[in-house]
């Protein structure tokens, strides 16, 4: 009441309102200049400081003086300069204090920093009530002293707090209003302490003098002066950091990546990629604390990069990495910490590919060669001591035809099929893995020798679901190989190895399409490795040798040629059946350079002969399907000097078959160089009377084993004549091999073949052509 009482009866009003807008722009321009000081970097905090106590000191005074003159006690009144003069300071001193205290990065330093500032206000109150002079009783009331002291501790502590508050309407709005209020409550409770008893009341007490409304005037006028200066330095700075920011806005705006400029924890500008990568609108990360949306800021270091998360609104977090700069911003140097933030999906999308196809089949995504190798070696680990398991070397058969006939798209379409019935086969503790090609291999624990082959049944029926595709039902069988740890080896290579040795039995067996792995297949692995290495030394070492066999005419009795035969002979004096190292050679690839070896030597010795006989070479369907085979006839008949029409080359119809199209092409280009061509060995095989009109062969030799089964019943004897009757309606020359009995060939004559050859006329050797002459061998035919 006696505040009320003394704000409505004893001050002029219009003065009264003059110091309300004093305190009012005053506490507004202290308030900005407080958030300046805080925000500030150390060595720009001391311009502020100076600004903010004058500022902040100039509205104290200035509110406390106006204040005063528009006071009116019934009494003359004065005041003591020094005393006024000294309250300014103490105002000024006080205001300066309260900022740098608040301006601290501690805990509770705003409020602290408050609470000086209403202790300055409180201390600049009474040391102005100090210079009040009246000649008048002067009483004052302790209660109100210690209220207006402690409104104006707490006012001050919560001015200074709420302007740390990064909410605009309580930094911007309600810290001004507090201060407004703290200086307000101090003053007129101050006021309402005192108490005025006039000694002797003057003509003019309680009137505003004209002198007192100039003094009025003068220090509203000084106070608006220094909170004019502080304003328009507040104006300035402002305009430099706006434009100092409008450029650095351009600037993160122009990157891909996310940007963010952070002051104090918090953002001050964010670019559109940020707010994308944090799933909010544009502006809305402004203002808020960096932590909302990076996940360990704490652990973000200048110069470093380093990765993080970002809390996205809209999902999941988005995986980034962060690389942070710090920079001094505006003129005050205000420190800012810049942040790039770039997205990590993509790249970790792409590594989780690489990874993935780095130890997974790109087009079945089992696991690959690396996986299998590394799940192997764990498996061994974990079958230490007790522990066993099957390893399961897996082909596919009849693959490579569903390859040829539909086209690789349906085969791999078939393979990916085969690939997830296998892992649909599987049971816990099962691995399957993709070698290659058609290639595959599993992993069973196992607790006895017939729970691998179990499993191997089981995955072999999965492998055979059908695959409807091109309008048919395509299906692929396989052949299962089994090896087990430990019984079938002490090391995983050696695993390995023994379980495509199974596998190779069982695709090579007639009844059985799973087979263990036993200790003799090693020695057959070996003894193929023994003969491996001694055909290459055969062929470094000139150690082959050509027999010749006698080929002559069923009707004259004359020597028609001789048929080239490899043979082998051994140190001791043996020799290897060809039937042992040919298809040997022809899986290593040494049939091409053994053939061209029998090719030469063959030509030469023929061109050295007696009589020009012809000279009759086989040749392997992997020579035939080399497509330098014409212009190597052509070289070796240059360099032997042997009359093209004297070679005969022998094929199969077997070598035709796989791409009649390149091999016709292949033999046309030999029958140009002179050449004749033969069918070998007619009669088995495919025996397709489309191969004899897809090429005009110069004879055909009918395989030996109709000879043989020719006193076996009717059924050979006419096959021969079908084939005799074939050659003669086709003019191609008929050849019958293997002819050992003067009974076969009196059936031969009888029904009209051509040539003869086996051992009836003479057993291939090396003296052959020379024992040979044509009255021995018309005699042999007679």
């Amino acid at each position: 009441m006696r505040v009320l009482t003394c704000l409505t009866q004893e001050h002029n009003l219009l003065l009264v309102a003059l110091a309300a807008v004093i305190c009012v722009v005053g506490s507004v321009v202290l308030n900005r200049l407080f958030d300046k000081t805080r925000v500030s970097s150390l060595r720009a905090r001391l311009p502020w400081l100076f600004l903010g106590a004058m500022a902040g000191g100039a509205t104290i005074w200035c509110t406390h003086f106006v204040a005063m003159l528009a006071y009116q006690p019934q009494a003359e009144v004065s005041y003591a300069p020094v005393l006024t003069g000294l309250s300014l300071v103490v105002a000024m001193t006080g205001c300066g204090l309260a900022l740098a205290i608040g301006a601290m990065k501690r805990p509770h330093a705003a409020a602290a920093g408050g609470a000086v500032f209403g202790l300055a206000v409180t201390g600049m109150h009474y040391a102005g009530m100090a210079a009040f002079v009246t000649d008048a009783l002067v009483i004052w009331s302790p209660a109100y002293v210690v209220a207006s002291v402690v409104a104006a501790v707490v006012g001050g502590a919560a001015a200074f707090h709420t302007a740390t508050d990064e909410r605009p309407y309580r930094k911007m709005l309600l810290a001004p209003a507090l201060l407004v209020l703290t200086i307000v409550a101090l003053h007129f409770t101050g006021m309402g302490a005192l108490t005025i008893m006039p000694l002797a009341p003057g003509a003019d007490a309680g009137s505003l003098s004209d002198a007192d409304g100039l003094l009025a005037a003068g220090v509203a006028a000084v106070g608006f002066l220094i909170l004019g200066t502080a304003v328009a330095s507040y104006a300035l700075e402002e305009q430099t950091e706006r434009l100092s920011r409008d450029r650095l806005t351009a600037l993160i705006e122009g990157s891909v990546d996310g940007m963010a400029v952070v002051a104090d924890g918090r953002v001050r500008l964010a670019n559109h990629a940020f707010t994308e990568l944090c799933g909010v609108q544009e502006g809305q990360t402004v203002g808020t604390a960096i932590e909302d949306w990076i996940e360990d800021v704490a652990s973000l270091q200048p110069g470093l990069l380093m990765q993080s998360r970002v809390k996205a609104r809209d999902g999941a977090p988005v995986p980034v990495e962060i690389a942070v700069r710090e920079e001094a911003m505006g003129a005050e140097g205000r420190p800012v910490q810049i942040l790039a933030v770039r997205d990590l999906r993509s790249r970790l999308a792409q590594e989780r590919r690489i990874a993935h196809l780095a130890r997974n089949d790109s087009l079945t995504g089992l696991p690959n060669r690396t996986s299998f190798l590394e799940k192997l070696e764990r498996s061994v680990a974990a079958a230490a001591g007790d522990g066993a398991f099957a390893l399961l070397a897996i082909d596919l058969n009849r693959f490579k035809e569903v390859n040829d006939l539909y086209g690789h798209a349906v085969g791999d379409r078939l393979l990916v099929h085969v690939a997830d019935n296998l892992k649909a086969g599987l049971r816990e503790g099962e691995f399957v893995a993709r070698l290659g090609g058609d290639e595959f291999v599993a992993l069973i624990p196992i607790r006895e020798r017939m729970d691998a082959h179990a499993a191997a049944e089981r995955l072999r029926v999965a492998i055979m679901t059908p695959l409807e595709a091109e309008h048919a039902e395509l299906q692929c069988g396989a052949s299962v190989g089994i090896a087990l740890w430990p019984d079938d080896a002490s090391e995983t290579s050696t695993l390995i190895n023994n379980a495509d040795l199974a596998m190779y039995r069982a695709k090579s067996s007639l009844t059985t399409d799973v087979c263990f792995y036993e200790g003799t297949m090693d020695e057959a692995v070996r003894q193929r490795r023994r003969i491996t290495l001694g055909l290459r030394d055969a062929l470094e070492n000139n150690r082959f040798e050509l027999h010749y066999q006698l080929q002559a005419s069923v009707e004259t009795g004359d020597v028609t040629g001789f048929e080239a035969l490899l043979r082998w002979k051994q140190p001791d004096g043996s020799y290897i059946s060809p039937a042992e190292f040919i298809p040997l050679a022809e899986e290593t690839g040494l049939i091409l350079p053994i053939g061209e070896w029998v090719l030469r030597r063959a030509c030469s010795e023929a061109a050295s002969w007696d009589e020009p006989h012809r000279i009759a070479v086989n040749l392997s369907p992997v020579q035939l399907s080399h497509v330098d085979l014409p212009r190597l006839v052509h070289q070796i008949l240059i360099e032997t000097g042997l009359a093209p029409h004297r070679l005969e080359l022998e094929i199969t119809e077997t070598a035709m078959i796989s791409d009649m199209e390149r091999t016709t092409h292949i033999l046309r280009q030999l029958k140009l160089l002179g050449v004749s061509v033969a069918m070998d060995d007619f009669g088995t095989g495919y025996s397709s009377l489309s191969t004899l009109r897809a090429f005009p062969f110069d004879k055909i030799k009918l395989d030996r084993t109709f000879m043989s089964e020719l006193d076996g019943g009717p059924q050979s004897k006419a096959i021969i004549r079908a084939v005799l009757a074939l050659g003669e309606s086709l003019d191609i020359p008929i050849l019958a091999e293997g002819v050992e009995t003067q009974e076969q060939l009196v059936f031969l004559r009888e029904q009209g073949c051509d040539e003869v050859q086996g051992y009836l006329l003479g057993r291939p050797s090396r003296e052959a052509v020379a024992q040979t002459s044509g009255a021995e061998a018309d005699s042999k035919v007679a």
